[in-house]
């Protein structure tokens, strides 16, 4: 989808074109889930909060553990691990909800999720990002934007728009649903 819209005679295609190669570093939050190192874009991350105050709500996916109060408004909060496959991390006083900003169809979404710890937000050149292997990953490889390398070891880079889909949970939920409706019509 490309328009082409002119501004003192130059194009800002031409001018997106010159500036779609990123020569800045991106700054990545890290964190620990399950002895893995992962990473979230910061520009996607709204807040880190304490991990408490969460409600159990009834008929959910199982990978969102609930919601939480954060300012009066109702805030969903998935469990990473159980969306990546793997068993829900023990919940230890390191373990955090980081709130993320997300953008679906026109609308701004906020999504709580649970990480075992936060380590430090980090610089990452676009040189020391190479592609996700296609194989031997513990999650899908959809939900990983590549392997970024700090201080000589790798970082999972996560996509993060498709391990938060609203879509896809939404589906999820669509699954469970009739499959309770059905339940309650038999009883």
């Amino acid at each position: 989808m490309t328009s082409l819209v002119q501004t003192g005679g130059r194009s800002l295609v031409a001018a997106a074109a010159t500036t779609s190669l990123p020569q800045e570093p991106t700054q990545y939050l890290t964190f620990m889930l399950g002895g893995e190192i992962y990473a979230i874009g910061i520009l996607s991350i709204k807040e880190i909060i304490e991990y408490g105050g969460l409600t159990t709500v009834p008929m959910m996916p199982g990978a969102i553990r609930g919601v939480i109060n954060l300012r009066g408004a109702v805030v969903p909060v998935m469990d990473l691990a159980t969306r990546f496959g793997q068993p829900s991390s023990e919940i230890t006083k390191r373990t955090c909800i980081v709130i993320v900003e997300l953008e679906h169809d026109g609308e701004q979404h906020v999504i709580g999720v649970v990480v075992d710890s936060v380590n430090a937000v980090q610089e990452i050149a676009p040189g020391d990002v190479e592609p996700a292997p296609s194989f031997g990953m513990k999650i899908a490889p959809d939900l990983i934007a590549g392997m970024g390398k700090v201080n000589g070891k790798f970082v999972i880079l996560l996509n993060i728009q498709q391990v938060l889909s609203i879509s896809q949970l939404t589906n999820l939920q669509g699954i469970l649903a009739p499959e309770s409706a059905a339940d309650q019509g038999t009883h």
